[in-house]
């Protein structure tokens, strides 16, 4: 899957898109796609307003963006073979690290509950 492609599925799914899989290359397009909208609207906002403290275009955009970004984790969570609910392990703290090790394996290979296979297209 290309950076575009991402974005585009990532944008598109995360109303009705919860019950499909989505493979590491959509997750991490994605996630890159996030942190350079984060930086970039941080980065805007310290040149338009320097002697601010808050970064709350950062913040904004964040929040924007947070709904698709839980619906691409929750597809990537469904391509491994696991219920959405993992992604409740984040909020332990070490959950989180445990969440990142998975998602950088390669998913179910096939058919699996969730769906079919995203790399098999």
């Amino acid at each position: 899957m290309t950076f575009k492609r991402a974005i585009r599925s990532g944008f598109k799914n995360y109303f009705f898109g919860y019950s499909s899989r989505a493979g590491r290359s959509e997750y991490w397009y994605w996630f890159l796609f996030v942190v350079l909208v984060v930086l970039g609207t941080s980065v805007l906002e310290l040149v338009l307003l320097p002697f601010e403290r808050h970064s709350f275009l950062g913040q904004i955009a964040l929040l924007i963006l947070l709904p698709p970004s839980i619906g691409t984790a929750v597809r990537r969570i469904h391509d491994l073979g696991r219920a959405g609910g993992w992604l409740l392990v984040a909020l332990t703290g070490i959950g989180a690290f445990v969440l990142l090790i998975l998602f950088c394996f390669r998913g179910t290979e096939g058919t699996n509950e969730f769906g079919s296979d995203p790399l098999a297209a």
